[in-house]
């Protein structure tokens, strides 16, 4: 073996040397850049200087006019509890489900980390996580639930905060309180409140293993949603608090004996939440922006939305795929203005766009009430004769999709009849400008252009304010507004808002109130809305536009005005559907349920009363000209 000369350092020495430098710097480096990490999510964490206090949406109850629930908007929370007043069941039933070692962990339990990294492993899937309870309050106070490794620092960095600034009780406590536990309700207390009944402060050993098992799933576990998911995800919380020896397995087993007593809640109603939502939208008008809980009672009335569903949803089912028809909506109000019933749309949980509200359409014929209205102030007499010919301004035609022309007749039967170039004639008559003015008198409220086109209802309006403009016909001459809250009260029960009356006042004379509205119940008498006759007195207006795009009908009693359009969100042309048929129809199914119990009254007439209107029969006619004929915006 060759003598090693002095100085002479063997290979593996100065291996050994390099890793050791290697492993140096690379600490060195780790700690380097773990220390801008660590001081670059320091630097980005959200404020938590408000901790303390409760940021949310203050809550809206809205019930129907006869106090049973429509819906509630916004989030609900319960009185803030400290941990002495909760009921000794519910710390313990949490504790034992989501961090069992939380009295005993710095905000992050390597543990439970380890534990849940092997069942997931071991499952290939995820199937336990590892965040304390501290973990989640930081999540749930200062972060979104996105899932990132940037998410996961903060996180992890604001439970240590969290731990050295608050107690492990205030910490809990807050945790409590916080927490959202399904159905809208945030905290124990209003958990409690919401499924049980009762103040957190009074839950049983089974309510609160319940209530501690939403934290997994608010919604799977929602004891009112699912009662067999919920009771065995709470006899798997007790056997958890059983193991952890919080209660004995003789207590568990006494309260799944018991078990728990639901709350009476009542259920909400999918169909009225295009309602709902309308109201929801005016609630910062009439009760300013104060983050006051509220409870608003509306106009609505329950028996006449189910039926004004039931009506459109029939119609829909029976008819739609034939008649190329995929939606509908329906609006009645009294007339008076207030809002009955109310259908945006065939399903609220497919579309929540209200197309009683929202849309925008052409209401064709439906239009031309306001037309002849403008006529009778001008001048004109139901008996003056117009004729039925062809007519042409400037480059427009109107004209009628039979190409053929019916000669001379009274103004009653041009509106009877929707005669596409008597209304133009009307029109003309008037004024379109008067047109105009008196359709906005009446409650149209969406722009309309000073065309003669008009006059076949080439202007835009939604269903609100079309079935709104009708109502002065119904109730004598006097503008309504439409209107659905009734009264608005704070969480306290002091009223914030009452409807006392208000309206338009007098927009149309009683003569000429009387005197449309005998010309409007020809249209159903012998016109082009016979589909719709009830056996009662009734009065309207059928509408149709180019290329059967939209059908509508709108009508009234002396108690009820309503109106039902149905189309295609699309745009797209119906199966030649007009507004004498489906639409028609459907109308009279819901008058006729809506008005069963109501007394029969006449319709408001002139004073003093008028001589009937007797239409003279279209020249060279025969007797069934009139049932095939359609406008260019069909009847």
């Amino acid at each position: 073996m060759p003598e090693r000369r002095p100085g002479q350092r063997s290979t593996g020495g100065r291996v050994l040397g390099g890793a050791a430098r290697f492993v140096v710097l690379l600490l060195l480096w780790a700690a380097i850049i773990g220390g801008g990490v660590f001081g670059y999510f320091a630097l980005t964490l959200p404020d938590t200087s408000e901790l303390t206090k409760s940021e949310r949406r203050p809550s809206a109850t809205i019930l129907a006019a006869d106090g049973s629930l429509l819906t509630t908007f916004g989030d609900l929370f319960g009185q803030p509890l400290t941990l002495q007043e909760m009921s000794p069941y519910l710390p313990k039933a949490v504790i034992a489900t989501e961090d069992r070692r939380f009295y005993s962990h710095f905000g992050i339990d390597p543990i439970g980390l380890l534990r849940a990294g092997f069942a997931n492993l071991a499952a290939g899937r995820v199937v336990q996580g590892g965040s304390t309870i501290t973990q989640q309050l930081a999540k749930n106070l200062f972060l979104t639930p996105e899932r990132s490794l940037a998410r996961k620092i903060r996180e992890t960095l604001l439970a240590l905060w969290l731990e050295h600034r608050f107690t492990k009780d205030q910490i809990l406590e807050i945790y409590l309180n916080r927490v959202y536990l399904g159905a809208g309700t945030y905290g124990v207390d209003a958990a409690a409140h919401r499924y049980f009944g009762k103040s957190a402060r009074r839950t049983t050993l089974y309510e609160s293993a319940a209530i501690a098992g939403l934290l997994k799933a608010p919604t799977r576990f929602n004891p009112t949603r699912d009662s067999d998911k919920a009771a065995a995800r709470t006899a798997q919380v007790l056997a958890n608090m059983v193991e952890a020896g919080m209660v004995s397995e003789n207590q568990a087993m006494g309260a799944i004996a018991e078990g728990a007593m639901l709350a009476a809640v009542p259920p909400t109603r999918p169909g009225a939440r295009y309602f709902a939502d309308w109201i929801a939208e005016q609630l910062a008008d009439f009760a300013g922006s104060g983050g006051r809980d509220l409870t608003v009672t509306t106009t609505l009335d329950v028996r006449l939305q189910a039926e004004a569903e039931a009506a459109i949803a029939e119609t829909l089912a029976r008819d739609g795929p034939k008649a190329a028809v995929s939606q509908g909506a329906l609006v009645a109000m009294s007339a008076e203005g207030a809002v009955r019933a109310m259908v945006g749309g065939r399903d609220y949980r497919e579309s929540q766009f209200n197309r009683a509200a929202q849309a925008q359409r052409q209401p064709g014929s439906a239009f031309k009430p306001f037309v002849y209205l403008a006529g009778l102030e001008a001048g004109l007499r139901p008996s003056d004769p117009f004729v039925d010919a062809p007519i042409r301004i400037g480059n427009w035609q109107p004209r009628d999709y039979t190409g053929r022309y019916q000669g001379e007749m009274t103004l009653a039967e041009g509106l009877a009849q929707s005669i596409n170039t008597i209304a133009v004639q009307v029109a003309q008559r008037a004024g379109i400008r008067n047109v105009v003015a008196a359709a906005h008198r009446l409650g149209i409220s969406s722009q309309l252009a000073p065309e003669l086109s008009l006059a076949l209802g080439t202007g835009e309006v939604n269903l609100v304010e079309l079935v709104a403009a009708y109502a002065p016909f119904a109730n004598g001459g006097t503008g309504v507004w439409p209107y659905g809250i009734a009264e608005i009260r704070d969480s306290e029960g002091k009223v914030v808002f009452r409807r006392t009356g208000s309206g338009a006042g007098r927009v149309i004379s009683p003569e000429l109130a009387g005197t449309m509205n005998e010309m409007l119940s020809a249209v159903i008498d012998h016109g082009t809305g016979r589909s719709a006759a009830l056996p009662r007195p009734a009065a309207g207006k059928t509408g149709t536009t180019q290329e059967y795009r939209d059908a509508w009908f709108v009508g009234y009693t002396a108690d009820l005005v309503a109106g039902v359009w149905l189309g295609n969100d699309d745009n797209s042309p119906t199966n030649k559907i007009t507004g004498g048929s489906l639409p028609a129809q459907t109308w009279r199914r819901f008058m006729l349920a809506a008005t069963r119990a109501t007394p029969v009254r006449p319709l408001p007439a002139a004073s003093p009363p008028p001589a009937r209107v007797v239409a003279a029969a279209p020249a060279a006619s025969g007797g069934g000209l009139f049932d095939n004929f359609f406008g260019l915006f069909g009847r």
